[in-house]
């Protein structure tokens, strides 16, 4: 049998050498140990499952600076945060507003999963997100147009990706390796799947994925704004309706600071960790489109979901619930809820995170991965906002009110520009 890296055997950290699982994830054992979140709705997993599950929002015409021109663009920004206790206040002093949320979601799932005293050269980290840090730049060249020698040093290391990946391994105790995944908005599900490979390669024995927060700026919001992708700025005007995936009114989306972490390894690996386990990764798959621009295609979904399925060895009758996508684009809603009828997922249970947290973007595929697993734990699914009028009224809606549910196996789906098609399968660890 060969491992994800094409290899027939593995070592473990002994040093001993054990034959790796093949490549499919259902025979793998690989769990979730530990969870990191932060959102609009709540900072931390218990904040925010109730906000899920209340369907609250926080929606508003953004006011951090360097979002705002001569424009009025809606979105979620994180209220306050609790920042990370590794770091002092003079040294978060430096770190820009991604980097502080990465940290303080970091250690969360760090201190659920009871990393510390892992062997660190152990441990892996795979942050999924590219350009992180757009509107502290864009701020930087503001401050320091007239007085370009003034410019902090530190600029030079703060527009490479590389930044946020020591700014956390030098926080935590990681020595395994750390990288980026870029991937667009199917950045956070696409960190989630290189973390759980690199375990199921036997790379390292626990890997944590982040789905970083994208900090966009007002070039980003008017890019994104021109080339139709994203509500309009008359959504200003009622804020808490704006944003509305798979609803026949939904404008486009509607962007959302956040942040999540979830932290991978092989089931059994140490004492303890049934205490603290969620669910294993049964399936997963990436797949192309070939395609620079930003238009959604149903043969790749349709490649992604099916191939995920096989690869956990379900079928889609066996999936009960599915964490879609779901941006409210106009075009990209319904090419998903067409991949989802091809592929006779009919019969599941749907709702649209989004709808509550707003589109995080990079975060979007972790966030949404560490929404479905808080669902399966609490046996309840959240609502989705504003659906009033779905695009497709026989499929199963979660629509006004959360509703009780058993979830034993579960899809989540991200896609990003660029032609990029990501499917993930969550399965209970008794099934």
């Amino acid at each position: 049998m060969r491992d994800f890296a094409g290899n027939t055997d593995t070592a473990d950290n002994t040093g001993t050498a054990v034959t790796a699982a093949h490549t499919d994830p259902a025979d793998l054992g690989l769990v979730v140990t530990g969870l990191g979140v932060t959102t609009a709705i709540g900072q931390g997993k218990d904040a925010f499952a109730r906000g899920l599950f209340a369907g609250n929002h926080g929606f508003a015409v953004m006011d951090r600076p360097g979002r705002q021109l001569d424009t009025r663009f809606v979105g979620a920004e994180i209220p306050e945060l609790e920042p990370t206790t590794r770091l002092t206040a003079r040294e978060l002093r430096t770190v820009s507003l991604t980097g502080q949320v990465a940290l303080a979601t970091l250690e969360e799932a760090w201190t659920e999963a009871r990393l510390d005293g892992f062997d660190p050269e152990r441990i892996g980290l795979v942050i999924g997100g590219s350009n992180l840090q757009q509107r502290e730049l864009v701020l930087a060249h503001d401050r320091h147009r007239a007085k370009p020698r003034f410019l902090r040093p530190s600029y030079g290391m703060s527009f490479l990706d590389t930044d946020l990946c020591g700014l956390c391994t030098a926080a935590f105790p990681v020595r395994g390796f750390a990288h980026t995944a870029g991937g667009a908005s199917a950045s956070g599900q696409l960190a989630i799947i290189e973390a759980a490979e690199a375990v199921a390669s036997g790379r390292v024995d626990v890997c944590i994925a982040v789905g970083a927060l994208a900090d966009l700026s007002y070039w980003e919001l008017l890019g994104l704004h021109s080339m139709g992708a994203m509500a309009s700025e008359e959504s200003a005007q009622a804020p808490g309706l704006a944003c509305r995936p798979f609803d026949r009114q939904r404008a486009g989306f509607v962007f959302g600071e956040a942040c999540g972490a979830l932290v991978i390894e092989r089931r059994g690996a140490r004492p303890g960790q049934e205490d603290t386990l969620y669910a294993r990764l049964s399936g997963w798959s990436v797949q192309l489109d070939g395609n620079r621009n930003p238009d959604p295609s149903l043969d790749g979904e349709t490649r992604a979901i099916r191939q995920a399925l096989d690869r956990a060895g379900l079928t889609a009758d066996a999936i009960d619930y599915v964490n879609p996508h779901g941006t409210a684009s106009p075009v990209g809603d319904e090419t998903e809820v067409a991949a989802l009828r091809a592929c006779g997922l009919t019969h599941a249970r749907i709702n649209a995170t989004k709808s509550i947290t707003g589109h995080g973007l990079t975060a979007a595929g972790a966030v949404e991965a560490v929404a479905a697993l808080l669902q399966m734990k609490h046996g309840r699914l959240h609502p989705t906002r504003n659906l009033t009028d779905p695009i497709d009224a026989s499929l199963r809606w979660v629509r006004d009110e959360a509703v009780e549910a058993e979830v034993r196996h579960c899809l989540s789906l991200s896609m990003g520009f660029g032609g990029i098609n990501t499917a993930l399968c969550i399965s209970t660890c008794d099934s």
